[in-house]
């Protein structure tokens, strides 16, 4: 499945806040690295990992329907058989876009966010793409 075209430039200039489901306690883990990186950066994170009270000192939620307010984008770090579940709850829970992690890439996630107008970007490192968009030099292209 080849994946829309994404404007990044216009995705990554729209966040201030971001959901990231699956956000790790554990400081050697990739979803904890770049959730601690995206905050140094001055993203608002809002961590998703059930029966977890704080990361990153934010309180952590069960799951994205707990969250009181839409984030910018919901940021994923799961499996990909769990992602079209957590794509359905951030088209129900009125997020800006959905961002699959490498390694939580899902054809079926990225599809129905898509199908309800949501940008959709698959396999790319949000932490990455943000640091080069801030310095200027983001590559723009297939949300792939």
């Amino acid at each position: 499945m080849t994946e829309p075209t994404v404007d990044l430039d216009r995705l990554l200039a729209g966040l201030a806040t971001i959901a990231v489901v699956g956000l790790s306690p554990r400081t050697d883990r990739p979803s904890h690295q770049v959730a601690a990186g995206l905050q140094g950066l001055g993203l608002a994170i809002r961590p998703v990992r059930p029966a977890i009270d704080a990361i990153l000192g934010e309180a952590a939620v069960a799951s994205l329907s707990d969250l009181t307010t839409p984030t910018d984008a919901v940021v994923v770090f799961r499996n990909p058989a769990e992602v079209p579940a957590i794509a359905e709850a951030t088209v129900a829970g009125g997020h800006g876009a959905l961002w699959l992690q490498p390694g939580a890439e899902s054809a079926e996630g990225a599809r129905i966010a898509t199908e309800a107008g949501l940008p959709a970007v698959v396999g790319r490192c949000l932490w990455v793409d943000y640091r080069q968009w801030l310095a200027g030099g983001c590559n723009p292209g297939l949300s792939r």
